[in-house]
């Protein structure tokens, strides 16, 4: 029976065992709210010290998802060289996985940034609105990504009790999110998120279908890395995003 994987990879799967893989790239998709977010906050990381750093809070979904993991450490990699173009030198804490993959960090008493990643114990609103008010609470924080839906709501959720997210670096904490839902579009419209990721869900499964059906044929089939796309409130009415954005 050919296997086609839609929306992640299988990790170790035994070869040959999976013909193809059509999913978002992950390392990419991270690494767009990297690029998105760090403009808003270039300014308090460039006047952050090795006595004062800033901190950057990242909650993921968990540590052993294949997805979840590239676009958990897409963020951090490319939030580390955004930084180390300015001169920037960043260190990561919190969850182990995602210290020890990290690319180009440093320890801690080198550092004037801080990236500090959560993992929920189970991937639910409550615990990861709890990992999130913890870096939330701190007085150094001054952004937070939610990796996917869930995460994102529990940002979300977490800001309903500290009441710090903003669209302003001057007034609180940046944050951005993932994938869609009622609550992230709520919060982006209401001024709490500056915007999030979104993948392709219908474009994804209109590939699965094509891929399948062209081994069917005979045909030769390979993964398909698929685009994430950022929205905001400025663009999240266009044609090749609303469709994404599911309630």
């Amino acid at each position: 029976i050919p296997v086609v994987c839609f929306d992640t990879g299988v990790a170790d799967a035994p070869e040959g065992s999976v013909y193809a893989t059509v999913a978002t790239d992950n390392v990419a998709a991270g690494a767009c709210a990297a690029t998105n977010m760090f403009p808003v906050i270039e300014a308090k990381i460039a006047a952050a010290t090795a006595d004062a750093p800033v901190r950057i809070g990242e909650v993921n979904q968990d540590a052993t998802a294949l997805n979840i993991q590239q676009r958990g450490l897409g963020f951090i990699n490319k939030m580390i060289e955004l930084c180390a173009a300015d001169g920037i030198k960043c260190t990561v804490e919190g969850n182990e996985f995602y210290v020890n993959a990290a690319e180009g960090a440093v320890d801690a008493a080198e550092a004037t940034v801080v990236i500090e990643v959560a993992v929920p114990a189970q991937t639910t609103v409550e615990l990861a609105s709890a990992e999130a008010q913890k870096i939330m609470a701190k007085d150094d924080t001054v952004a937070i990504f939610g990796s996917n839906q869930t995460t994102a709501e529990g940002v979300i959720t977490a800001n309903q009790t500290l009441n710090v997210l903003s669209t302003d670096p001057e007034t609180g904490i940046i944050a951005a999110g993932f994938d869609a839902g009622t609550p992230q579009k709520e919060a982006i419209n209401a001024g709490q998120l500056i915007g999030s990721v979104t993948q392709s869900p219908l474009m994804m499964g209109y590939e699965c279908i094509n891929t399948l059906v062209a081994y069917c044929n005979g045909e030769t089939v390979a993964d398909i890395p698929m685009d994430g796309y950022w929205y905001n409130t400025e663009n999240m009415e266009a044609d090749d995003i609303a469709p994404n954005l599911y309630d």
